[in-house]
This record gives C-alpha cells, sequence and structure tokens, in this order.
C-alpha cells in the first residue's frame, strides 16, 4: 500500500522564528523605505505626497548625487582593481610554506577585526599634514611631497580609499587562501611534469579551478564598496568639497542632518537597487552550480 505524503508542520515551524526576524529586520523597513520616499517629509511634521518628484530631482537637479554616484563607481573599480589584486597577492604568499606563516596570516587579517571608525582616527593621525607618519616620512626622505592628503580634493578620495584597503584586504585573503587550498596538489603537480610554469600553472589551472571563489570575492567586494560609510564618515564626512561624497554619505547627510528624509530614503533605494543588480546575478550562479 502507497504511504501518503503527510505536511510536516513541526519542520516548517522551526523556519517561523527566522522568517519574523527577516520580515520584521529586512524586507518590512525596505517596503517602508521605499514607501517614504514617495513623500515630501522632514521626519517630523506631516507628509506630503509628491511621487517620483524625488527620484527626478536627484538625476535631474542634484550635482552632488551624480558627485556621490560618481565617487561609488570610483570606489568599486579601486576595489576590484586594487583590494582583490592586493588580496590575491597575499593570499599567493601565504599559501606557500615558511617560518612563521601562521603569525603573518593572522597579522593580515588583524585589520578586519578592527572597527571602521577607529581605522578612520588611526589614518587621520597618520595623513596630519603637521605630524603625520606619511608627510614625516617624505621629509626624512628629502621629498617636498608632503601634502595635506585629506583635505586636498584631488588626492582625498583615493586617500580615504587606501585607508579603507588597509582594514579590506583581510577577508578576501583568507577566502582566497582557503580557495588556493582546495586546488588539487595532483593536477598542479601533473602540469608541472607536462612542463607548465608557476604563470602558466596559476591562469590556467587555479584560477579556472578557483572560479567560486572569484565570484564569491567580487560580489562581497562590490556590495561592500557600495555601501562604504564608516570610514569616509570618520575620516572626510564626505568633504572636502563633496570630493570623498559616497552614496551611503549623502543618504546619511540628508536623513540626519538636514531632515530631507525623503530624498534621503530615495538615495537608499537606489542603492539597493544597484545592490540587486550584483546581488540577483550572484545568488542565479550560485545556485546553478549546487
Amino acid at each position: 500500500m502507497k504511504k501518503e505524503n503527510k505536511f510536516d508542520f513541526s519542520a516548517y515551524a522551526f523556519l517561523i522564528p527566522a522568517g519574523i526576524i527577516y520580515l520584521s529586520v529586512i524586507v518590512v523597513p525596505v517596503f517602508y523605505s521605499l514607501y517614504i520616499s514617495l513623500f515630501n517629509w522632514n521626519g517630523i511634521g506631516k507628509m506630503k505626497f509628491i511621487g517620483l518628484e524625488n527620484y527626478l530631482k536627484l538625476f535631474t537637479e542634484d550635482k552632488v548625487f551624480f558627485t556621490a554616484l560618481k565617487n561609488n563607481l570610483i570606489w568599486i573599480v579601486l576595489t576590484i582593481l586594487m583590494t582583490m589584486t592586493v588580496s590575491l597577492g597575499l593570499a599567493l604568499l601565504l599559501n606557500n610554506k615558511f617560518l612563521g606563516r601562521t603569525f603573518f596570516r593572522g597579522f593580515f587579517y588583524f585589520p578586519c577585526v578592527i572597527a571602521p571608525i577607529a581605522v578612520a582616527i588611526i589614518w587621520r593621525w597618520i595623513y596630519n599634514p603637521n605630524v603625520g607618519f606619511i608627510n614625516q616620512l617624505f621629509k626624512v626622505l628629502g621629498s617636498d611631497f608632503s601634502q595635506s592628503w585629506i583635505s586636498n580634493p584631488k588626492y582625498s578620495l583615493y586617500a580615504v580609499f587606501a585607508a579603507s584597503l588597509w582594514q579590506a584586504v583581510g577577508q578576501p585573503t583568507l577566502l582566497f587562501l582557503a580557495g588556493l587550498q582546495s586546488v588539487s596538489i595532483d593536477v598542479l603537480e601533473a602540469a608541472t611534469i607536462d612542463g607548465a610554469g608557476a604563470v602558466k600553472k596559476f591562469f590556467y589551472i587555479t584560477v579556472p579551478l578557483m572560479k567560486e571563489t572569484f565570484v564569491i570575492v567580487i560580489a562581497t567586494l562590490i556590495v561592500s564598496a557600495m555601501k562604504v560609510f564608516d570610514v569616509v564618515q570618520g575620516l572626510t564626512g564626505g568633504g572636502p568639497n563633496n570630493s570623498t561624497q559616497m552614496l551611503s554619505t549623502y543618504m546619511y547627510s540628508q536623513t540626519f542632518q538636514y531632515n530631507n528624509v525623503g530624498i534621503g530614503t530615495a538615495v537608499a533605494c537606489i542603492m539597493v537597487i544597484m545592490m540587486l543588480v550584483v546581488i540577483v546575478p550572484y545568488v542565479t550562479f550560485t545556485a546553478k552550480e549546487n
């Protein structure tokens, strides 16, 4: 006799607490923010419905928004080119056997556990134009290249990125290191016997076998670059002259400093949409692989 499949409610009951938390912390706030972005509101008084006017204003009149958007795109490009390259290089070095390897693995990961606002304070002193380490180093070397690094619009964005890079390399280095250790030694030895050099083995064997690792690293780095806030806010607050303004810092200033809650939430919704452009293909790719 064929056994009937019974619905096991107890199995789904364990998902209810997580589902409630997910709905209340993520789903409901996202849709409520989308709702608020359709109003002109200062956060206290009466809300005035204006439809898509906040979005139209951002894309047609707001020059600071375009500056923040451009800076975010520059930050994403720098993150992919610099952070990923440095992280992969460190992972390749730390994957070799040498004395003190475990210590250096922890040493390079350590900045990752420091609070971003603490990183901003540390680098504010490093960039100090009078007693900062970098300018003092140039003086010792006899160079006149001393700068007001975070006060000069020409260098401020890249100076802030350098501070963020110091902290950001730890996590992708760990992911790349795990990916390198998953590459079969037998395959690499077979390639060596066939006459392949180190460069060919890396590009034709190691990189293809680490495809999933690269996807994870690139997706997480782009998302983190999109929502970067603490280091920028702690070092420059978006200045000077909006040269380091990001979408997140602009959202914060519009919402909490200028009380333009509608504009601020509209910026937040645009950030969510931009992140979905990265997250949805990433989830689709990983689902296909599994």
